[in-house]
């Protein structure tokens, strides 16, 4: 995923953080606590204290924040007139959120089901374009009947639903959100700022660098990559919105680096401010480098060896009974992969499964795809 900045002037670049964004990633781990084990404590506290009127109202809408964390939750990036900072408290960023006209909110509330007008950044709208209408019909339906009842209920009265949308971010305030943000805001916020000195004194490539090893600069600066199994462009220069580009910390991200590309809107980096002992994110392409590695059967066998012990690639071939120039191209595969080290001992070279390199594959293939 790709982020064109190309001219973008230094003072159009903030880290600020964002409650509305952060509830989005509280009612996410609510949603999918599989994806945040060391929020499990927090995640059944918060569900066993909420009222069963709240628990029904947040599983009729929950698509908004389980699957595709909507742009909803960043409605500062959306508004004209230049770049729009997110809100100091959560009832100044629902105040944004009614600042977006009816096309905009209804585009990025069926993003589940509207996804050709997100990724092609074009066609027509489902609330002007009968054809457009009978598609978000059809794919919601594909998705279950909560996804056509709210569909049917936003593209009949937007103005009810935008209403209602307000009115549940508010309750989820008053019974859990407010607590919560009062005990992460100082460190996200202290996190913005560290951010923001180091981009002012050493300069953006620095500043990425703190964010996530999976944020890159690149092409002498003019493009940000972010290291995601998901693809998409954007530019921070739309003239259409106004030049950009926002980078929002999280409590509860971890393990999601979210990018808004959304078409018309300025790109919004949600990354997570996670705690020292995590590791460093693993790049996709490795990840799919030992992922390959380890899909041949050859490679399975060598990997069962020198999990026990040390081999040479005489001992392997006779092991394996295939020819040592052979076990040498699958060793040469593992080790370009990091799941093989070597060791010289005289004239000999031994090899050896990384065994904790193997052990971390299934957190970084989780993490990988969430990311």
């Amino acid at each position: 995923m790709t982020i064109n900045i190309a001219g973008l002037p230094r003072e159009r670049i903030v880290f600020e953080t964002s409650p509305l964004g952060e509830l989005c990633l509280a009612l996410h781990a609510l949603a999918e606590p599989g994806h945040h084990p060391g929020l499990a404590g927090w995640v059944t506290a918060t569900a066993a204290a909420l009222r069963p009127d709240l628990a029904d109202r947040l599983q009729e809408a929950d698509f908004l924040w389980r699957t595709t964390f909507s742009d909803l939750f960043m409605p500062f990036a959306g508004l004209r007139g230049g770049a729009v900072s997110p809100g100091a408290t959560l009832a100044d960023e629902l105040d944004l959120l009614d600042r977006l006209d009816d096309e905009q909110f209804v585009t990025t509330a069926l993003e589940f089901s509207c996804l050709a007008l997100y990724n092609e950044g074009g066609g027509t709208s489902p609330l002007t374009d009968r054809a457009a209408r009978t598609r978000a019909l059809e794919q919601a339906a594909a998705r279950g009947p909560r996804q056509v009842e709210f569909t049917e209920r936003l593209l009949k009265d937007p103005a009810s639903v935008r209403a209602w949308v307000r009115r549940l971010f508010e309750d989820c305030d008053d019974a859990f959100f407010a607590d919560i943000w009062q005990r992460v805001e100082p460190r996200l916020a202290a996190d913005a700022r560290h951010k923001t000195e180091l981009l002012r004194r050493k300069g953006l490539r620095e500043a990425l660098a703190d964010v996530s090893p999976a944020l890159v600069l690149e092409d002498g600066g003019t493009r940000i990559r972010v290291d995601k199994l998901a693809e998409g462009r954007t530019t921070a220069l739309d003239p259409a919105v106004g030049p950009g580009l926002t980078f929002v910390p999280s409590h509860f991200g971890w393990p999601h680096l979210m990018v808004l590309h959304r078409p018309a809107w300025r790109p919004v980096v949600h990354y997570p401010v996670g705690a020292h002992e995590l590791p460093a994110p693993t790049s996709v392409d490795l990840l799919k480098l030992r992922l390959e590695a380890l899909a041949h059967p050859v490679r399975m066998q060598v990997c069962r060896s020198t999990a026990r012990t040390a081999h040479t690639t005489g001992e392997l071939a006779g092991v394996l009974g295939i020819s040592a120039p052979e076990v040498s191209r699958h060793l040469s595969v593992l080790k370009k992969a990091g799941l093989i080290t070597a060791r010289r001992r005289g004239r000999y070279v031994l090899y050896q499964l990384d065994v904790r390199a193997v052990a971390r594959l299934s957190s970084e293939f989780l993490e990988g795809i969430l990311r």
